[in-house]
């Protein structure tokens, strides 16, 4: 999210970070940016010092106070570069603070290191896990260095699986996930398609990652360390 009153320099947070292949929304005041907070959680918030109804420091300040929002990192980007201010913005609880005027170039590593540190992965960081690794810029899967060959619904499955390994997902879920909500499919369409993922994964020996829940549905589980 991108709250900045100054339409072209909102247009230039933008570009850089869609250029990124970060998605992002932009909100010109504090008062619309909480309001469409309490709607969304985007991964980080680039927040102007200086906004229009509520500032930057009051935005920031009940984004650490809402237990839903804690979590939420934010960078301030003001034209206050005096040391006081720097300390007013991190005591408001910014993750990171930048200084205008400032290079693309700046804002995108801030940008990567907050993210970094708050454990939100971009987009196209490799999948790990069990030996396993999904490319998710050129759809490719290793398992031990070895790839392996994947159907696009057996792909989908795997990646949904391995981005909240050790969590189950029912049938149901994984249908919503891989299939979509308007499509109907059987649920033990599922089945059939995790055990020819299961066979692929395994085909060259090794753990079977997949464990199927009883009644619950399935997880990705790394195994145990020896």
């Amino acid at each position: 999210m991108i709250v900045e009153d100054e339409a072209p320099l909102a247009e230039v947070l933008r570009y850089n970070l869609e250029d990124e292949n970060f998605e992002t929304e932009v909100v010109r005041d504090g008062r619309e940016a909480l309001m469409v907070l309490d709607e969304n959680r985007p991964d980080l918030v680039v927040l102007d010092w200086m906004l229009p109804e509520l500032s930057g420091i009051d935005v920031c300040r009940t984004i650490r106070r809402k237990p839903e929002l804690r979590g939420i990192p934010v960078i301030m980007l003001t034209a206050k570069g005096e040391e006081h201010d720097r300390i007013r913005g991190f005591d408001a609880g910014a993750d990171d603070y930048i200084s205008k005027p400032f290079s693309p170039r700046e804002l995108m590593a801030r940008v990567r290191a907050v993210l970094r540190r708050s454990g939100v992965r971009s987009e196209f960081e490799p999948l790990t896990g069990g030996g396993v690794e999904i490319d998710l810029e050129r759809h490719r899967v290793r398992r031990d260095g070895i790839e392996v060959k994947l159907a696009p619904t057996e792909y989908k499955l795997l990646k949904v699986l391995m981005e909240r390994a050790g969590r189950v997902y029912s049938r149901e879920q994984l249908l919503d996930l891989v299939w979509g909500r308007d499509i109907y499919v059987e649920a033990r369409t599922v089945d059939v398609h995790i055990r020819r993922l299961r066979k692929a994964l395994n085909s060259a020996g090794g753990d079977d990652l997949i464990r199927t829940v009883r009644s619950a549905g399935y997880s990705f589980d790394l195994p145990e360390p020896k």
